[in-house]
């Protein structure tokens, strides 16, 4: 993260899931925390949220994933990340994700997964320690 600068989040909808008002909702509460965020708007690939996280300077993304195909999307952004030397972006989401996968896709390289419940202020206390990590190193 670059001195000075707010932290700054892409918030994307993999895939062919339509509902993104959880997504819309984290958007906006993570604004009003003062991140700065990308919405990337439904349907993306991974190619596009990776390219716009690289594109926006972003420090994190953000998955919104409800269709049941998590793994394969968080799989897929993190290895177009690896891919594009950009690994030091970090991967969170969120959605209908089950608990077994939980340590599955933290194995891959996701650094939190916030399942139905979770509060807008767990998730915004929570990115705001990305800002604690970017300041230590």
């Amino acid at each position: 993260m670059a001195e000075g600068r707010p932290l700054r989040v892409v918030v994307a909808k993999p895939g062919l899931d339509g509902h993104d008002r959880g997504a819309k909702v984290v958007a906006r509460a993570l604004r009003d925390a003062g991140v700065e965020v990308v919405y990337t708007g439904l349907h993306q690939t991974p190619e596009q949220i990776v390219e716009a996280a690289i594109q926006e300077d972003a420090d994190a993304i953000g998955l919104s994933i409800l269709s049941g195909a998590h793994m394969t999307l968080f799989r897929r952004v993190l290895e177009l990340l690896a891919e594009r030397e950009a690994a030091d972006i970090v991967v969170f989401g969120g959605g209908i994700i089950p608990d077994a996968d939980i340590p599955l896709l933290a194995e891959l390289g996701v650094a939190r997964v916030f399942t139905p419940g979770a509060s807008t202020l767990e998730i915004v206390e929570w990115v705001d320690t990305l800002r604690d990590r970017a300041q230590a190193s």
